[in-house]
This record gives C-alpha cells, sequence and structure tokens, in this order.
C-alpha cells in the first residue's frame, strides 16, 4: 500500500516514509492511495484477541515495510502496559455500550495509538542514521501519552506544547514530571489552536524539517489513525449479534481523528449505521454536519478541555474524500478557510456527508447532568469528554445498537466530577502519586520563531 498528500503535491509513499515524515511535505495529510476491504475476513477475525486483531488489520498498510513477525512483536510490546487484559474492553451500561479506552499508562485513548507509533519509530530508527524530533501540540491526553510513549528512547527527541493554564493539572503534571533527557514540554501563552498552529507552521518550514528531522505525534500522523481503527471492529465483534449487524459509534471529538478512524473502518466494510460526532460548547464539527458550514469562532473554556479546539487538524483527510479524492478541490478549501476562517460546502455534499455522520453540541450543563444521572443510575463514573458523547447520542435518533467510545479515565478530571457530584473521584495510584512529584516546563509566547529558537537552542545545549 502506498500513500499520498491530500494537496496532491507528494505521492506514492511507503508506510515507512509516510510514518517518519508525519506532516506531508506540502502541507497536507498523508492518506493511503486505497483502502483494504475486509468483510470477507470476518468469520476469521470475529474470535480474535485485541492484539492479533491488530495484527491483521495494520499488516497490509504496512507496504512491506516490516515483516509479519517484526509487526507482531512491535504490537505486542505496545500492549503490555495496558491494565486491563482486553485493553479496550466494551460494557454494557444502561441502554449503551461503553468502548473503554483507558486502561493504558497514561489513562486515555491516546494510549493506544502513542505506544504502538513509539516503538514504530523506535523500529525505524534502527534502519537510520540520524535523530528524530518530535514536534507535538496537545489539548490535555496527546502530550502526556506521547512524551510516556518516547521517553528514554535513543535518538528521539519530544517537543510538546500545552496551552498554558487550560489542560486538567493532572494532565499537566503527568506531562511534566517526566524529567528524561529526551523530554521537553513547553507551556504556550495561548489556546490549543495556537499550539497546533505553531506546529503546523514550523513543519511547513521545509529548511528547519530537514534540518532536524523533525516528526509528529499528533493524529496528523498516519500510524495514530491506523491504531485506533482496530478497536472500532474489536468492538464490533463483541456488540454485534449477528454477521451483517449494523451499529453506530458516538464519538466525542475536537481534532476528528478518533471518529476518522471510524470512518475508515466503515469504508473498510464495517457495518456502522451512523458515526455520531459529539462536540461540547466548541462546536465547529457540530455546525458542519448539521448546516455545511465550518466556520471558525473564538475557542471557549469547556469541562472537557481536551476538546476545546475550533480548528480540526485532521477533517482535511475527510473533506479530501467529500471532494472526491480531488486535491484541487481540497486545496481551494484549505485555501479558502486559512485565509477566511470559514469554509462551506453545498447541499449535495452535505447530504453525503450526512449519510455517515450525524452531531450533536453538549454544554457543561448536560455534562454534569449526564455523568450525575449514570452514576445515580447505573453506578457508572463518566469523564466529561464521555459524557459528551453519551448525551450526543441520547439526542439523536439512532435506532441501531449504539457504542460510545470513553476516552479518558475520570480522575483526570477532578473539577467536573467534583462539580456533578460533590466529591472527588477516587485517584489510581499512579496518578495520586504525581502531587508530589518534581516538574519540568517552559513558558514559551504563541509564536512560531520563538517556539524554533527554543528548540534550536535545547538541542544546541
Amino acid at each position: 500500500m502506498r500513500y499520498s498528500s491530500t494537496r496532491g503535491q507528494v505521492k506514492n509513499l511507503l508506510f515507512e516514509e509516510a510514518v517518519m515524515m508525519g506532516q506531508s511535505d506540502d502541507g497536507g495529510l498523508l492518506v493511503p492511495n486505497e483502502l483494504p476491504f475486509v468483510q470477507n475476513d470476518f468469520d476469521k477475525w470475529i474470535k480474535l484477541s485485541f492484539t492479533e486483531l491488530s495484527l491483521e488489520i495494520m499488516l497490509p498498510f504496512t507496504s512491506g515495510s516490516i515483516t509479519h513477525e517484526d509487526l507482531r512483536n512491535i504490537i505486542l510490546q505496545s500492549y503490555t502496559s495496558f491494565r486491563h487484559p482486553e485493553i479496550t474492553p466494551v460494557n454494557s451500561v444502561g441502554q449503551i455500550n461503553i468502548l473503554e479506552l483507558f486502561h493504558g499508562p497514561t489513562f486515555a485513548f491516546k494510549d493506544v495509538a502513542l505506544q504502538f507509533l513509539g516503538n514504530l519509530f523506535a523500529f525505524f530508527l534502527n534502519k537510520r542514521n540520524h535523530p528524530l524530533r518530535i514536534l507535538g501540540a496537545t489539548s490535555g491526553d496527546t502530550g502526556s501519552a506521547a512524551i510516556h510513549g518516547m521517553r528514554g528512547k535513543n535518538g528521539v527527541d519530544v517537543f510538546m506544547l500545552h496551552p498554558k493554564g487550560r489542560v486538567s493539572i493532572i494532565q499537566e503534571r503527568q506531562m511534566t514530571t517526566v524529567l528524561d533527557s529526551n523530554i521537553h514540554n513547553f507551556a504556550v501563552e495561548g489556546t490549543f489552536d495556537d499550539a497546533q498552529r505553531i506546529v503546523k507552521a514550523l513543519f511547513n518550514d521545509s529548511k528547519f524539517k530537514q534540518a532536524y528531522h523533525l516528526g509528529s505525534v499528533n493524529s496528523i500522523n498516519w500510524a495514530r489513525i491506523l491504531a485506533q481503527i482496530v478497536y472500532y471492529f474489536y468492538a464490533w465483534f463483541r456488540v454485534a449479534r449477528e454477521k451483517s449487524e449494523p451499529v453506530s459509534f458516538v464519538v466525542p471529538t475536537g481534532n476528528f481523528g478518533n471518529v476518522l478512524a471510524g470512518y475508515y473502518a466503515k469504508c473498510m466494510g464495517l457495518p456502522i449505521d451512523k458515526l455520531i460526532v459529539g462536540t461540547n460548547e466548541n462546536d465547529i464539527l457540530h455546525r458542519f454536519f448539521s448546516s455545511g458550514e465550518y466556520h471558525r469562532a473564538e475557542v471557549k473554556e469547556t469541562l472537557s478541555p481536551s476538546m476545546d479546539i475550533q480548528i480540526s487538524s485532521n477533517f482535511e483527510r475527510y473533506l479530501f474524500n467529500l471532494a472526491g479524492k480531488s486535491s484541487e478541490q481540497l486545496q481551494l478549501w484549505m485555501d479558502e478557510f486559512e485565509n477566511s476562517g470559514r469554509l462551506t460546502i453545498g447541499a449535495d455534499l452535505l447530504s453525503n456527508a450526512k449519510n455517515d455522520f450525524v452531531s450533536g453540541s453538549v454544554d457543561d450543563a448536560e455534562i454534569l447532568s449526564t455523568i450525575r444521572n449514570y452514576n445515580q443510575q447505573h453506578g457508572y463514573l463518566l469523564d466529561p469528554h464521555s459524557a459528551v458523547g453519551v448525551r450526543a447520542a441520547e439526542k439523536t435518533d439512532i435506532r441501531t445498537p449504539v457504542i460510545c467510545l470513553a476516552c479518558a479515565h475520570p480522575a483526570k478530571f477532578s473539577k467536573a466530577i467534583r462539580k456533578a457530584l460533590g466529591t472527588e473521584p477516587k485517584l489510581p495510584e499512579e496518578l495520586a502519586a504525581l502531587e508530589n512529584m518534581d516538574t519540568r516546563s517552559k513558558t514559551v509566547p504563541a509564536n512560531p520563531e520563538a517556539v524554533k529558537k527554543e528548540i534550536i537552542g535545547t538541542l544546541d545545549a
């Protein structure tokens, strides 16, 4: 399988090239030239473990860059640190199924992909004679998951940008208490969108990117999406009652990477009725799927901070498909959005989008009431992001079985739990220990040149 850019200037890369490049050199995002249709394999896959299923789904995407045995070992190594034997178990809670994605080392769904990506980087770097400098932006969970996936790895430095004061205290300490010499945390004086803008600007600086061997752990890296496709299949096999029964997935999302993986799973033949996009009050994606208007607005602080995003970096991959895989049309749309902050599609394309997606926006009051109701009625504690997904599903008229992606452990968001229930969530030992650990972080202005200067200075030192 080969990979090409949504912008059309980079074409036919091998898997290793796509993973190591991260964001395409032409400013676009790399996508597979085609997707395998795998429905005929369901009878063989239905009883596989998570790691066995990962191997079957991922292998066709690797372009021969990795042998069957090497990929198997990478996958097994990636999930040894998960606390649940199923890796991503499914629980029935009331009328909904909860796909728990928070059993990894940082208690967030990002671990599923970033433990894999860290080991993938290490495997490819063993064949190369240059270092890798990871540059990423995080609204909370990507940063800690990436840092824990890359800490101590030879030949890798991680520069992680988070919006100062706009992630939860636990999320921040999960990043800043990692003192390994290859980990560098930058607190950006701005929003997540500012941090993401800086990362894109530096990746688009081709001289800087090539001179310092920049790589990406954000979901602009295709390997992140690939790893996330797996748990859609894994969950469907545990919920569907017959071979062809469609189910719907509700995904709390800000950056569109997680729900995009579900869209690709559907394109590969997984019987998905609807993908329900759950947003908080930063509802640019809900507005798009409701009216066709992808219009940027001011970022609001909410009780679900990992979704406080108004520019969804992965949305370009979906727009590319919606444009009939026309790089020319995609470029026109992205130029329009980058220049004006507004992108509007016609009624015919909106109708096409609604064949696959529905959406719902959830405010802070609804988040609190959903957490409270599920705790009282079912004895189940939702984190605020998962509560967005559950409430969004309740707002839609979906008749198929529903699986909600639970993206983080509720203890990571004590402010929301305290407001909803009047009590503090019980912290797992690993999270409780963070309070007394030393931290290291550097505050930087929301400016690409300032961040570039800090990176160069750190590496020179």
